[in-house]
């Protein structure tokens, strides 16, 4: 992918549901995992994220279902390092990229909220997580890549003739996406990300966000244009800017219904930089840079990428395009009412930003 193409990232989960629809019916509904990924892959979606919490089930086994139930899409599948050992996670993802193709991705997020971590085990503290972190995804690259058996010994792992007979398709290994906004993260990320995923925030912010991860990957003595950028925001579309407020407006009366006396208490990741920066931009004002809506992050606590683009199709296209004049390159999108949004996320906006962003592309070569 080079720096001027433009990659769309859906999500899919393992059964309905989102801020304004609670989940209903069974915990994992396969046939619901099987239909939401094809409709990303028929809109034209280039991956799907697949997710992870501590109490939801397995993010690898819900995208390995999902790819023998697909033929393109690719899948970027969340992982949490420090519960399971490097190796063993470096053969898993090798594994479902053998069988699906070369279609796998790996999304490495660390955690900012502790008590989930406790969940399943892990006492470390924030910058003890993004240290093992560091360590854990350089044994993934190497196990990936490695010829041969090798030892390592470090702070968190230590192996002994350490060895995959079973490879990535993409050579040199599967994408790495890494999420995270302290400094720990960054850092964190400069030496291993392909990909820096970061939430939707103001232009500004993510200039800034920019600036500082291309830093951090120069101090690791990497090329700062070899990391590529994603951006995660809610679009909310209507046939009419009148229409996509309106929208907004009822999904913000919904979600008010359902929280009840917790509506509009900010209960972020008490860990989490990213969701104090959601938060910051929602003291901003309601709408930030003409369409960049804050009322959902600041009603919820911003604990997720919860922010949104609102307006028609071309409009939250230019939105798009205006952080891709930035150096943003991948937009991960997902709609308050999911299925049904992906359907018209791909029959209306992707097309219409990839229009937008060729016409500017021809017009500055000009």
């Amino acid at each position: 992918m080079s720096a001027h193409d433009i990659e769309f990232i859906g999500m899919i989960s393992h059964r309905a549901q989102s801020e304004i629809h609670p989940p209903t019916g069974p915990v994992l509904d396969p046939a619901y995992v099987a239909r939401f990924a094809r409709v990303h892959e028929e809109g034209g979606f280039d991956r799907v994220l697949v997710a992870w919490h501590s109490s939801h089930p397995d993010a690898l086994l819900v995208a390995s279902h999902a790819s023998a139930n697909t033929t393109r899409i690719g899948f970027m599948v969340a992982h949490r390092p420090g519960f399971i050992a490097p190796t063993v996670a470096a053969r898993q993802f090798a594994t479902f990229d053998q069988f699906s193709g070369g279609r796998a991705a790996i999304h490495i997020i660390t955690g900012g909220n502790p008590a989930e971590q406790q969940q399943d085990g892990d006492f470390l503290d924030h910058d003890q997580r993004y240290a093992r972190s560091d360590e854990y995804v350089g044994l993934l690259r190497r196990v990936w890549t490695s010829d041969a058996p090798f030892d390592h010994e470090g702070a968190y792992y230590r192996v002994k003739g350490a060895f995959s007979e079973i490879k990535p398709v993409r050579k040199p290994h599967i994408p790495i996406f890494f999420g995270g906004s302290s400094h720990a993260a960054v850092e964190a990320a400069g030496r291993h990300a392909d990909v820096y995923a970061f939430w939707g925030e103001t232009l500004e912010q993510a200039r800034e966000t920019i600036a500082r991860v291309r830093a951090s990957a120069a101090r690791a003595g990497r090329d700062p244009a070899s990391i590529r950028f994603s951006l995660s925001v809610r679009p909310v579309l209507g046939a009419t800017e009148e229409q996509a407020w309106t929208r907004a407006n009822d999904i913000l009366e919904r979600i008010r219904a359902l929280r009840g006396d917790r509506f509009g208490m900010a209960n972020p990741k008490p860990e989490s930089e990213g969701s104090r920066r959601l938060l910051e931009a929602a003291r901003g004002g309601r709408v930030r840079d003409r369409r960049l809506w804050t009322e959902v992050a600041a009603a919820v606590g911003a604990g997720a990428n919860t922010t949104a683009l609102v307006g028609t199709p071309e409009q939250v296209g230019e939105a798009l395009a205006e952080y891709h004049a930035l150096g943003v390159t991948t937009f991960l999108i997902r709609g308050f009412d999911p299925l049904e949004d992906a359907i018209a996320y791909g029959r209306e906006l992707l097309p219409a930003t990839r229009a937008i962003v060729a016409a500017r592309r021809r017009a500055a070569a000009a």
